[in-house]
């Protein structure tokens, strides 16, 4: 896997093929060429993208050199985005990572396109999806009556449901921590609150018959490992069942009203709200129903674990004293607005943003201009369903021009409130969830 530097910037396509050729082929086209006269494109795919990018098709594509900005785009000037995804900050290449910059989720209901980009694997290639045909097989040692459904069947057997739910991946935040931890570097953008609409897990998983020893479920998509091996599987994670039969919990095949982005895993997806996004599988193709905790891939410890009882930044923790990630801790994020902008002395600023808890609910958020020696409560909206993030609002004034810092700390609903710094180290750098902050120069 070659990977992008983690300077966290928008780059163009320049500063792309600057730092590796054969890194930014894939990662803008996904293209792969012929492995010994290094030209041409292997994926019909590839192709396409790059003759939609160049406004036609390329007659003579079977000859272009790999690692070759083509003419009508090298003297562009744009950064690079992902298609339908623009505006995201790229953290990898293969497998496809990028968040959002804080001030873009500023949305009540997180758009798609700034819906951001998890992926352990490969997605399946476009042109081989055909949601008509799509299947979703339930079975399992602890699945009674093992059926395969279409789409179109979940679609006419079932009741249909629309939630907004918090996704977040489990290292948002990762790269504050030290020394550093292995994994994506995911700043704040690694989290969104869309709806989705789709069949309840539960209804699903009933009308296949659960038996009385099922603890557990786990999912499998039709993504593909990273090396390229069919035999290994990229991801294959899953929740207990109390989380698997509560009301939220979906198979979803729509995203804010549309069908799911490609990279956040259409056709099919499930969806378990408030969890770490590990456990929302994508491209979904298979659940099972466990007499056990699921065994998947990244499953065990130290994926989506972090240790039981806290240690010393740098330890080496033995994976028996890892527990699995469950409950998403409390958060809070400033979307407006963006950090580092000028305000005039005199005028009140305001101040918004959103605040989620995990399976919990938000029960304050409190502003600071004083790097958290005083704190002023926010307004608090209620969340529109259970597992949505709150919008929390506020204005504040400043005493004087300078430097400020605005901090932002959510509390919930059973007390437990955002620390000022990065909690507790952990080897993989999960759940950061200290307080966000935004520059502002007052003159």
């Amino acid at each position: 896997m070659t990977k992008l530097p983690p300077d966290t910037r928008t780059r163009g396509l320049h500063e792309l093929y600057a730092e590796d050729p054969e890194a930014a082929d894939r990662l803008l086209w996904n293209r792969e060429v012929d492995p010994v006269t290094r030209r041409g494109f292997l994926k019909r795919s590839s192709l396409l993208a790059m003759a939609a990018a160049v406004g036609g098709s390329i007659p003579f594509a079977d000859k272009m050199p790999g690692g070759l900005i083509p003419a009508a785009l090298a003297q562009s000037e744009e950064p690079f985005t992902l298609e339908g995804k623009e505006g995201l900050t790229v953290l990898n290449d293969r497998p496809i990572n990028a968040e959002t910059p804080a001030h873009l989720l500023d949305d009540d209901i997180t758009p798609a396109k700034y819906m951001f980009v998890r992926n352990n694997g490969i997605p399946p290639e476009v042109e081989s999806i055909d949601a008509d045909t799509w299947e979703l097989e339930i079975g399992g040692e602890s699945c009674e009556n093992p059926q395969t459904f279409t789409i179109a069947d979940l679609k006419e057997k079932f009741e249909h449901h629309t939630y907004q739910l918090q996704v977040e991946c489990g290292g948002n935040g990762r790269s504050e921590y030290v020394p550093s931890a292995s994994g994506n570097q995911w700043t704040t953008g690694a989290v969104a609150c869309p709806t989705f609409t789709g069949v309840r897990l539960r209804d699903v998983l009933e009308a296949c018959g659960i038996k009385d020893d099922a603890v557990y479920i786990g999912y499998y998509g039709a993504d593909r490992h990273a090396s390229g091996d069919p035999g290994k599987d990229p991801i294959s994670r899953g929740v207990p069942m109390s989380k698997a039969l509560e009301d939220e919990s979906l198979i979803a095949w729509a995203m804010n009203g549309e069908d799911i982005p490609y990279l956040n895993g259409y056709p099919l997806r499930v969806v378990c709200g408030g969890w770490p996004g590990s456990v929302s599988g994508k491209w979904l193709k298979r659940i099972v129903i466990r007499n056990q905790k699921h065994d998947g891939t990244k499953m065990g410890a130290p994926s989506y674990s972090v240790p039981k009882n806290p240690v010393a930044p740098g330890s080496v923790v033995p994976k028996e004293d890892f527990v699995t990630i469950e409950s998403m801790p409390v958060k809070s994020l400033v979307t407006f607005p963006k950090s580092g902008i000028d305000h005039a002395l005199g005028e009140a600023m305001e101040v918004r943003g959103h605040a989620w808890a995990g399976d919990l609910a938000v029960k304050e958020v409190h502003v600071s201009i004083d790097f958290g020696a005083t704190w002023q409560k926010a307004e608090l909206k209620e969340a529109p369903n259970r597992l949505a993030w709150q919008r929390w609002t506020t204005a504040v004034e400043f005493p004087e021009t300078g430097y400020y810092e605005v901090w932002a700390r959510a509390t919930d609903e059973e007390g437990h409130s955002q620390p000022m710094v990065v909690p507790g180290w952990n080897p993989k750098g999960y759940l950061n969830n200290a307080c966000h902050r935004i520059a502002v120069q007052v003159a």
